[in-house]
């Protein structure tokens, strides 16, 4: 079990856990998960990490579909800050615990500022990265929101 999971098990939430054969050729990880999972990409949905301010060490997560893109200007409003920039990929998977395409936003090992995307209401449930490529986590919006203490946000574009 990865932390995201073991996570929301410790919470008591209705989760199911769905896992695939990743393809290491495939670097489109989400779009791999929607389409080797028969889901609708706007319901899977990706995990970035952006820098506030200029300043790679502030860093903040959002969650958006992977059928679109983070609107960096949406992102920063959203986190109140003046601007904001993808994240080193580096600096991220070490403030997460988790590599690159497997990113989740739960049981990160540092809890960040966390924004999901509004389109995420529109759903019953979605999915999101579980801690590994080829896992994903699907559970309520209102609970992915609970368990990160996130808020909604106008993100994508």
């Amino acid at each position: 079990m990865t932390p995201a999971i073991n996570l929301a098990k410790k919470h008591k939430i209705a989760h199911k856990v769905h896992q695939y054969q990743h393809d290491p050729n495939n670097s489109h990880f989400g779009m791999e998960a929607a389409e080797v999972l028969g889901q609708d990409p706007a319901r899977v949905f990706k995990t970035l990490l952006f820098a506030c301010n200029g300043d790679p060490k502030q860093l903040a997560v959002a969650i958006v579909p992977v059928a679109g893109m983070l609107d960096l200007k949406a992102a920063a409003k959203a986190a109140g800050a003046k601007k904001a920039d993808m994240a080193d990929p580096a600096i991220a998977e070490k403030t997460t615990g988790y590599i690159v395409g497997g990113i989740s936003p739960l049981g990160q090992k540092k809890r960040l500022p966390t924004f999901l995307d509004e389109s995420a209401t529109i759903f019953e449930t979605i999915c999101v990265s579980a801690g590994r490529r080829g896992l994903e986590i699907e559970l309520t919006p209102v609970d992915l929101l609970q368990l990160t203490g996130g808020k909604l946000a106008a993100l994508a574009k």
